[in-house]
Parts: structure tokens; C-alpha cells; sequence
């Protein structure tokens, strides 16, 4: 059980800093957009796994989506971003922490159901 859960922590880590890299190569992103993204990655990065079951956010993840420009964040969503995370469980966290997310609209490539 304490090995599994290394594993997990140790990917959690490495898709952290893996994002924050993708992320902060990005030279288009204002200040604003930027600022919030150590704090998504930080609070929401749990949720947003590719592998597990789909997670109600918690209160803190949900106050950092809130607060999120989610055009300015869109922008930054690459193809390698997509790989890294769920966008299901992406659109699945903002939605149940309030966010109103339109069908049809699109998050990098991903196009929101």
C-alpha cells in the first residue's frame, strides 16, 4: 500500500512539473492567467488524472477555478496538456465548482459536451 502510494505522489509531482514547464513556455499568457496556474495545478491536479475514478473537487480547487479566466486558460490547453490530464474530468471539476461551460465550446483541440 505505501508503494502505491509513492507511485502516486511521484506521478502527481512529475505532472506538476511537467505542466508548469508546458505552461510557462507559454510567452502569450498575460500576468493575470499566469498567476493562476500554480495555484490550479496545485489545488485541482488530483482531480484532473487521466487514470481513477472521477472525484468531486474539493473546496479549494474549486475557489482557485472560480477565480479563473477560462479563455486566457483555454489557450494554454496544448496537445501535450491533453495528453497529461483528463479534459472529461477537467470540464467535469469546473462544472460541479459552479463554472457554466458551454456544448460545443473548445479548450485547446477539446470541444466541451
Amino acid at each position: 500500500m505505501a508503494i502505491a502510494n509513492m507511485k502516486s505522489l511521484a506521478l502527481t509531482m512529475l505532472m506538476l512539473m511537467a505542466s508548469i514547464i508546458l505552461i510557462s513556455e507559454n510567452h502569450k499568457v498575460s500576468a493575470q492567467c499566469q498567476g493562476s496556474i500554480p495555484n490550479l495545478i496545485s489545488k485541482c491536479s488530483t482531480f484532473v488524472q487521466q487514470t481513477g475514478p472521477e472525484n468531486p473537487p474539493s473546496a479549494d480547487c474549486c475557489a482557485v477555478v472560480m477565480g479563473l479566466d477560462i479563455p486566457c486558460v483555454c489557450n494554454l490547453v496544448t496537445q501535450a496538456v491533453e495528453n497529461m490530464i483528463s479534459m472529461d474530468k477537467a470540464v467535469y471539476v469546473g462544472r460541479t465548482c459552479g463554472l457554466s461551460l458551454q456544448s460545443g465550446e473548445k479548450c485547446g483541440s477539446y470541444t466541451f459536451p
